[in-house]
């Protein structure tokens, strides 16, 4: 399968570079840049584990790592329990609005609020507030797939979450939320919101992006059951195969 014209491939290369997600690790990733990209274009390489910041789309391809785990969530067969429907229960009350991803004072102050928070709690780097990279990462290269939810209490912007709905699912791109409002589990239900829009819309799968077991900020992933890991790294002309993840397996360290 081609997944995408050579004319909007505007970069193409491998960076070797620190581990984002395990300390003392290198990565090596393969980026594209694609202008112009088609909805139809970005689902076939999501559905072969790669991720998209703006029109950059990106994938590791470590020789001697496999920690990464792209992984999706079955939303045909996802029943939420009681726990989740209580969450959702609690933010009945926030005001939502789906649009295209835009770019707001408020948008910049959420961001660096959330990850100030990071910073302190999971030793992220620091927060820097960069208006030029965050429209590069978050609102260029959406084309007519790519959305941000927005979470409102009251006229206070709380929570974005940035999606791309594709033919078959939602890809999960990125969320950031207040983290003075922690008692709102904002993380949880801005996922779950996902999980029951999908429902809404008929598509099969959440893509959660990476799991990765070791890093603490994605671990998380592998709690939300049924789901699907995708089979190695598919190139483009190869068919992806998505297996069923077997999370006993995962909590034992052991990859299948």
């Amino acid at each position: 399968m081609t997944t995408s014209n050579p004319n909007t491939i505007l970069k193409e290369c491998a960076s070797h570079e620190a581990c984002s997600y395990i300390p003392g690790n290198t990565q090596t990733i393969h980026y594209k840049v694609i202008q112009e990209c088609t909805k139809e274009q970005c689902e076939a390489l999501i559905l072969r584990g790669w991720r998209r910041f703006g029109a950059m789309y990106f994938r590791p391809i470590c020789q001697d790592c496999r920690s990464c785990e792209s992984l999706k969530i079955d939303v045909t067969n996802y029943t939420f329990s009681k726990s989740e429907r209580r969450i959702l229960r609690k933010n009945s009350n926030l005001h939502t609005i789906v649009r295209h991803p835009t770019m707001t004072t408020e948008h910049l102050e959420l961001f660096y609020r959330y990850h100030a928070y990071k910073h302190r709690t999971r030793d992220w780097d620091s927060p820097k507030v960069d208006p030029k990279n965050y429209y590069s990462s978050f609102v260029h290269g959406h084309g007519d797939f790519g959305y941000e939810i927005l979470y409102f209490q009251d006229d206070k912007l709380i929570a974005v979450d940035l999606i791309d709905i594709l033919n078959d699912g939602i890809s999960s791109l990125y969320c950031y939320y207040d983290p003075h409002h922690q008692s709102l589990s904002l993380g949880k239900h801005t996922l779950l919101e996902q999980i029951a829009l999908a429902k809404r819309l008929g598509l099969k799968w959440i893509y959660l992006g990476y799991y990765v077991q070791e890093c603490l900020s994605l671990a998380y992933k592998a709690n939300y059951e049924p789901s699907l890991q995708l089979k190695g790294r598919p190139e483009e002309n190869e068919a992806p195969i998505w297996e069923t993840l077997n999370t006993l397996l995962f909590n034992e360290g052991k990859k299948i």
